[in-house]
């Protein structure tokens, strides 16, 4: 039966392959999505790009696990020698646009859930969700229908990792921080410098240490990205605009880092966003320690997913190699595919069966 899913799951990974789903584009995948789980006997449910479905016996007594992956992509990048939208296979590799992040893992994440979906007696509920708009972090995506997959215990999120287990993720908190000062003439002893206002925050963010380290993802890191100030050379400005990148950790509640920067800093900070919040698994979890029984190494990932949406344990696993994410000419290798379902399988078994 891991065979024939195996080969539905190449199949359906070049069928996605050929339709392109750039992230609020993903209609036409959706579409093949749906209309592949309706073909194998499914109740499918559809919200804008977003298709989910339960297994059969769905036991409202009983706890749910979330098994998601994304289908939209990046647009290829300059640097493609190949068409990114014909599925090639050479050599063993399987290449096209999205190949690799992540519609491995989700094809994968698929024939695992049709593995299950018959079975009776299962310790939990298995729901499946192919869901949009991950790469820009987009609301019309996982966020979307979350209230429509009822109480969740716990998630796999399908994101190339080897099949590895990424069991902490950092989150991401934009900061727009303005100085203040007082526009005079560049000639004049006039004016307050915002630059220079701006400066001692600017030493504060590249030198502070936040006390408290993660197991797994380390310490928070705060990049200075982009200032902005001035309108000619002599005017002395009266703002000063700069960008923050804070990748968070589990050691730290994402208000908890805003409160510390808040405290320390004279600037106005104004988060773009709080929703991509640092996620972690404990790793006494049935799935972790399912995982490390079956070999898999435990680690933490430095790149956010749409576990940052999650407000349960969630644990990143799947075939590919986050490195060829987004590159030119993306693969996956078929034997990653292949054994992917067969870990994927074998965990749940230890978990759900």
């Amino acid at each position: 039966m891991q065979q024939q899913l195996y080969h539905k799951a190449v199949e359906l990974l070049k069928q996605l392959i050929q339709i392109p789903s750039f992230s609020r584009e993903e209609a036409g995948t959706a579409d093949v999505i749906y209309t592949f789980l309706q073909q194998h006997g499914m109740q499918a449910h559809r919200k804008q790009n977003n298709v989910w479905a339960f297994n059969r016996h769905f036991n409202p007594d009983l706890p749910t696990l979330l098994l998601n992956s994304h289908h939209d992509t990046v647009k290829p990048n300059p640097g493609w020698t190949l068409d990114p939208f014909k599925p090639a296979v050479e050599e063993g590799k399987l290449y096209g646009l999205g190949s690799n992040d992540a519609g491995g893992c989700l094809v994968a994440l698929i024939a695992t859930f049709l593995y299950f979906y018959e079975q009776e007696d299962l310790k939990y509920n298995l729901v499946l969700a192919a869901t949009a708009e991950e790469e820009i972090s987009g609301r019309n995506g996982l966020e979307l229908i979350l209230p429509e997959l009822g109480q969740l215990e716990a998630a796999i999120v399908g994101e190339p990792t080897e099949m590895q287990l990424a069991v902490a993720e950092k989150g991401l908190l934009v900061l727009d921080c303005t100085a203040k000062g007082k526009a005079g003439h560049a000639a004049r002893e006039e004016g307050i410098n915002a630059i220079y206002e701006a400066l001692p925050d600017i030493k504060w963010f590249q030198e502070y240490k936040f006390a408290k380290e993660s197991e797994h993802l380390g310490p928070v890191k705060m990049s200075i990205t982009m200032v902005q100030a001035g309108s000619q050379h002599n005017v002395v400005p009266d703002t000063c605009h700069f960008t923050v990148d804070v990748r968070l950790t589990d050691a730290y509640t994402m208000e908890e880092v805003l409160d510390v920067i808040r405290q320390h800093v004279k600037a106005t900070v104004t988060p773009r966003s709080m929703r991509l919040k640092p996620s972690s698994i404990p790793m006494a979890h049935p799935l972790v320690q399912a995982g490390i029984a079956l070999g898999r190494a435990t680690y933490g990932s430095p790149t956010t997913s749409d576990q940052a949406l999650l407000p349960i344990p969630s644990l990143k696993m799947g075939p590919g190699f986050s490195g060829r994410s987004h590159m030119a000419d993306e693969f996956i290798y078929l034997h990653e595919l292949e054994e992917g379902i067969g870990l994927y399988i074998q965990l749940l078994k230890r978990v759900v069966g």
